[in-house]
């Protein structure tokens, strides 16, 4: 049983910027950004979703898109399942001048304190023939999801085609409060170890 006055909760706070873009072959930019987490984790300040400003490329980075949009958010749990999860999702115009997604991609927010920067591979859904291909460059309808954050769940993903398109970098700067009260040791040591797998990263029981 916890000792009177322990924590029951623990606190994770992220804040940083989806700093930049790399799509080859498309200018006129914009992301949207959303989180996902369990049913455990509660939201207790700050954004869960936001839309940047339209960003071109320029002489001086002419194959980078910089957007530095800022996230700032604040959740509270009461054990790591369900970590949250940042999912991105690009637009832009097509021939027509449409807006159409450029690419969707996830990432979870980083498992230990501090500083850290993820590069992220986005992709776009396919058509399934070529008769659908050509109906919607013809009409402007690109195949998306009707929901970002089916990005960043399993069920329903293998069904999908999607084609390679783009990264984006984002940087986040982490804090958390009460994990070690609550039995769980973020060990810094695991800051930079990219082989670490997406659950387990930094988290360990006592």
């Amino acid at each position: 049983m916890a000792a009177a006055g322990s924590p029951s909760v623990f606190l994770v706070s992220v804040t940083g910027q989806i700093e930049s873009g790399r799509f080859p072959g498309f200018d006129d930019l914009y992301c949207k950004f959303c989180f996902v987490y369990g049913q455990d984790w509660v939201p207790t300040a700050g954004l869960e979703e936001g839309i940047s400003q339209i960003t071109s490329t320029s002489d001086v980075s002419p194959t980078t898109l910089v957007w530095n949009f800022p996230i700032d958010i604040t959740f509270k749990s009461t054990n790591p399942s369900g970590w949250p999860q940042i999912v991105v999702s690009v637009y832009g115009p097509d021939f027509f001048g449409h807006d159409v997604v450029r690419g969707y991609g996830a990432v979870h927010v980083p498992f230990t304190p501090g500083r850290h920067t993820r590069t992220i591979p986005m992709f776009v859904p396919e058509s399934t023939s070529r008769l659908q291909q050509f109906t919607s460059w013809f009409t402007g309808r690109r195949p998306e999801f009707t929901d970002p954050r089916v990005v960043a769940q399993g069920e329903g993903r293998e069904v999908t085609r999607v084609r390679s398109q783009g990264f984006v970098t984002i940087s986040f700067n982490v804090v958390t409060k009460d994990m070690q009260k609550l039995g769980y040791n973020v060990s810094p040591s695991d800051m930079q170890d990219p082989s670490l797998g997406p659950l387990t990263e930094g988290i360990h029981m006592y």
